[in-house]
């Protein structure tokens, strides 16, 4: 901030002088296409001239250094240009003299001179860095626009809000025991290179690509009020991309399924310039907590699980159920965790009433209600044939429970 503060008022007081100069050696024409001098009654005076140069320069100077896109300030540079024109013409209605070609080229200068200032610093620190930071971490679209500022990245310490995705091969380790070394390095090696192409095409930030799975980042470098539910649809496809290859040709990894863990929240990053190595430090509950949530898969038999936070971001655009709790990283936390099973669009009424006596199963289960929830349990089957291992599992718990309550006599 104190850099672009300084360099504003460099820029612009140099600007502000050489227009000063320029205008004082009548070396600056007068433009009398719209505010007739010879018909004026009243003049602009020149120190009112030398005050509009100054703040124009410092103004532009200041927009043109800011976190704005080049494309926007170019549109508001070429707005303010068209804008002192039509004020000459306004006070030429009053028969008032504004000559308008100082404060033009006071912009003009302005701009010119912060933009080259910021291709220079571009050039001599900020690309290679960039490189360090993002080159193998984001699809070439959104580097070349992150390049091109079209993406703001303040290289500073700070915070951002953001969905984290992780995604591993299911039932990864007993794959691991039951295959040969080479064969489960080379599955999960066409793991590592598949996942990370196709979530960095989503413009997701790639976070980790190694033997413990795939993790990437909505929301980083640039944030959008949709990410969470972003996250959970391309988590759905890809969960149905899987399904679809094992069915028509079994091209999946090792002919297993995926798990895909998703949270959102605050993660905080730190880019460490002034080390031997300069990186990216990232750091988060959220990372976490999405490659636990995508390892509980295994437990309850879902292919994708998020927290209370997703959920409620992104609730109005998918359907999902409840699942259990989960300790957090403090073991007085606890998390809820969702099953996103449809999109809102396409869930059929059945749909929606399957997951809805799924729910009321979840809520009578924690009421310890097991006969009332284990009936509810019932109605939420699906047709034969159909697999859904979250319901076996909670059937499989109650089982025993509403069987024995029901040996019981009434009093």
């Amino acid at each position: 901030m104190k850099r672009s503060v300084l360099t504003t008022l460099i820029i612009g007081v140099a600007v502000a002088i050489i227009v000063g100069l320029l205008h004082a050696r009548r070396l600056i024409p007068r433009l009398e296409l719209v505010s007739h001098y010879a018909n004026a009654t009243r003049v602009a005076g020149e120190k009112w001239q030398y005050i509009f140069v100054l703040l124009l320069a410092l103004g532009v100077a200041w927009l043109s250094l800011s976190s704005l896109s080049r494309n926007r300030t170019r549109l508001l540079v070429g707005v303010l240009l068209i804008e002192l024109v039509g004020l000459s013409w306004v006070c030429s209605l009053y028969r008032v003299f504004f000559q308008p070609l100082p404060s033009i080229f006071a912009v003009v200068l302005a701009w010119i001179a912060a933009e080259g200032w910021t291709i220079f610093l571009r050039r001599d620190r900020r690309p290679d860095l960039m490189q360090i930071f993002f080159a193998n971490h984001l699809s070439e679209k959104e580097f070349r626009r992150l390049s091109d500022n079209a993406i703001q990245f303040d290289a500073q310490p700070r915070t951002y809000e953001v969905s984290v995705v992780a995604c591993d091969i299911a039932d990864k380790y007993e794959f691991a025991r039951e295959s040969e070394p080479a064969a489960f390095a080379e599955a999960m090696g066409k793991f590592v290179r598949d996942m990370p192409a196709r979530l960095l095409e989503t413009g997701a930030y790639l976070h980790a690509a190694d033997g413990e799975g795939v993790v990437a980042i909505f929301g980083f470098p640039a944030g959008n009020s949709d990410d969470a539910e972003r996250t959970v649809r391309i988590a759905l496809d890809l969960v149905e991309d899987f399904r679809e290859k094992r069915q028509n040709d079994g091209k999946t990894v090792g002919d297993c399924d995926v798990h895909v863990g998703i949270s959102s929240g605050t993660i905080i990053t730190a880019p460490l310039k002034d080390s031997g190595s300069p990186m990216l430090l990232i750091s988060g509950e959220p990372i976490e907590l999405a490659r636990r949530f995508c390892g509980a898969n295994h437990l309850y038999g879902s292919k994708i699980l998020i927290d209370t936070r997703t959920f409620d971001l992104a609730n109005k655009a998918i359907v999902a159920r409840p699942i259990d709790f989960l300790r957090g990283l403090n073991s007085e936390d606890r998390h809820e965790i969702y099953e996103p099973l449809w999109l809102a669009t396409e869930a059929k009424p059945e749909h929606i009433a399957r997951r809805d006596s799924f729910w009321s199963g979840v809520v009578l289960y924690r009421e310890k209600r097991w006969a009332e929830a284990y009936a509810e349990f019932q109605k939420a089957r699906g047709s034969d044939g159909e697999e859904d291992p979250p319901l076996q599992f909670y059937l499989r718990r109650l089982a025993p429970l509403a069987l024995h309550l029901m040996d019981i006599p009434p009093d």
